[in-house]
């Protein structure tokens, strides 16, 4: 097993080479195009990343992955920083091996990490020119700051960006709840995507794992298991920033969806295929009758 990293903007895990369609062209190059891919898919076609199963999830810029073997320009491969009852070492799947490049040199671990915080950021060289533009909760070894921009190292060289997209997780405490649905509401309106972890389009249990990345917490991938960890909260006592988990039969079947608690009745949440990142009101709807389970990963500041 050999570790190796995001070298793209957006890696998307397959669930098998085979599952890739001819419009999924852009988003399996060496240059990864997730704007184009996106753009470029129908509504149905869209819709058919998750009806058949073709994706699995999503990995950012600079993200560890473990490769277990290759096969031609493939890899199988296991993402460690998302838990999943798939596999106990992380979220398998297949990506094409273009995409990746050699581990995290032992000089990048230790340095301090800067994070995207704009929806999405412009990496650029030496010569200011562009690279390509990163997603939001993208995390970078940091190698010298300045007014104006940072200076961060990556899996395709050092390059910079510019300071107001990014923060600075260590030097502050990890958010609470409301940072938690304050970042969400930022993505209101954002098409979901099937396997979606980037700010070019999330799924629900995405969405939910990201928004908690951003304020510093790692929680598992998928749904199911969310549900399974964090702190159980009564429903009653529910905050801004908590997850709401969803089941078939009225909450006594398997989980299905999760939203973020965004108080006053509401959620947050990547609703599912052809919607669009949304504020939705739980009371009267079948989200009522389907609450399975309230958990808490955030913790007060």
């Amino acid at each position: 097993m050999h570790k190796k990293q995001a070298a793209v903007p957006v890696v998307t895990v397959w669930s098998d080479p085979d599952a890739v369609r001819p419009v999924d062209a852009p988003a399996v190059g060496d240059r990864a195009d997730l704007a184009s891919w996106i753009s470029g898919m129908t509504r149905e076609e869209n819709i058919a990343l998750c009806d058949e199963k073709r994706v699995q999830t999503q990995v950012l810029f600079g993200d560890e992955l473990f490769v277990d073997s290759v096969h031609g320009h493939w890899a199988k491969i296991v993402v460690p920083a998302q838990a999943s009852a798939k596999d106990t070492r992380g979220y398998p799947g297949w990506v094409p091996i273009g995409q990746l490049a050699d581990g995290t040199p032992r000089s990048s671990e230790s340095r301090e990490k800067v994070m995207v915080q704009s929806k999405q950021a412009t990496f650029f060289n030496g010569q200011k020119d562009q690279i390509f533009d990163l997603s939001f909760a993208t995390f970078l070894p940091l190698v010298d700051e300045g007014e104006e921009e940072i200076k961060a190292d990556s899996p395709v060289g050092e390059g910079f960006v510019r300071r107001k997209d990014v923060i600075f997780p260590n030097r502050h405490p990890s958010g609470n709840g409301k940072d938690v649905v304050r970042n969400a509401e930022r993505f209101l309106g954002l098409t979901y995507l099937w396997g979606g972890m980037s700010a070019y389009g999330y799924d629900c249990s995405g969405f939910s794992y990201s928004m908690l990345r951003a304020a510093g917490y790692t929680i598992p991938r998928d749904a199911a298991d969310q549900s399974r960890n964090g702190k159980a909260i009564a429903p009653k006592e529910m905050m801004p920033g908590d997850l709401l988990f969803f089941a078939y039969e009225e909450g006594k079947g398997a989980v299905h969806h999760v939203g973020i608690c965004a108080g006053g009745g509401e959620m947050i949440h990547s609703p599912t295929p052809g919607k669009k990142i949304s504020l939705t009101v739980i009371r009267g709807t079948i989200f009522e009758k389907e609450l399975c389970a309230v958990r808490r990963y955030w913790k007060e500041g």
